[in-house]
């Protein structure tokens, strides 16, 4: 599955919102798609960025989505 803050199904919900809200949202929507396919549990591989701000947003979204990391 993937999630983008540039897919159209959540441009609507970005307007007027901080980067780390859009992160945040874009980690729900992953949740969301993976839980549809019935993937619950996940590594989370940040690539060498440190977990602070829109990665941590990200990941924090996805966990409130249902995922398991």
């Amino acid at each position: 599955t993937a999630a983008s803050s540039i897919d159209q199904e959540l441009r609507a919900k970005m307007d007027g919102k901080t980067k780390t809200e859009q992160a945040r949202l874009v980690g729900q929507a992953l949740a969301e798609r993976a839980k549809e396919k019935g993937i619950r549990q996940v590594v989370f591989d940040r690539g060498g960025y440190r977990y602070i701000g829109r990665v941590k947003a990200l990941a924090d979204g996805a966990r409130e989505g249902g995922l398991e990391f």
